[in-house]
């Protein structure tokens, strides 16, 4: 087994150069735990969910449509979104796949926690497996500035679209692999 990883730098400067909705930048100056003087931009981001929401059977899964700025098209994605204040992983996994698709999640779990990008974002994904009854489908409540187009799609779809890079959204492919590999 691996050991713990505890060792922190030593944060010696903080300057915030950019504040917006959901993340900030700082340039920090950090004395790293082998002793380096470094100067790193670093992206404070909100933590958040991403939910593998299968079917009892597990033959289908909730596979998201949704426009994604930072690539600018849309892509393939798992319900996710973003913990809020005083709000646990599996709370948020609940109300997020309730907003996205309208189908009510119940035994949430946490599988894993992974980072998007850890050497300049702070941001924590927790990777989250839960059930959803296909015939129990309510209405969608999505946030101002979103829309999403949510489908029970085969399971077997959704792996071919990771294998294949259809599905590249990296903490769906994650969650994804985390399933495959270590619970079924």
């Amino acid at each position: 087994m691996l050991p713990k990883l505890t060792k922190t730098g030593k944060i010696l400067t903080n300057q915030e150069v950019f504040k917006g909705r959901i993340f900030s930048v700082s340039q920090q100056e950090i004395q790293t735990p082998d002793g380096l003087t470094v100067e790193r931009d670093v992206v404070q981001h909100l933590n958040a969910v991403v939910v593998l929401a299968l079917t009892p059977d597990k033959t289908q899964a909730l596979l998201n449509v949704e426009y994604r700025a930072g690539v600018n098209r849309e892509a393939y994605s798992l319900p996710a979104g973003l913990i809020n204040a005083g709000e646990t992983p599996l709370a948020a996994a609940v109300r997020e796949v309730k907003e996205e698709t309208g189908y009510t999640l119940t035994n949430p779990q946490k599988m894993t926690q992974v980072t998007t990008s850890e050497g300049f974002n702070s941001e924590f994904n927790t990777l989250v497996l839960g059930t959803i009854d296909p015939h129990q489908r309510g209405k969608q409540d999505f946030d101002h500035d979103e829309f999403v187009n949510a489908n029970l799609v085969a399971f077997e779809d959704i792996i071919a679209g990771v294998k294949d890079g259809t599905i590249h959204a990296g903490q769906a492919v994650a969650a994804v692999c985390y399933y495959l590999t270590f619970i079924r």
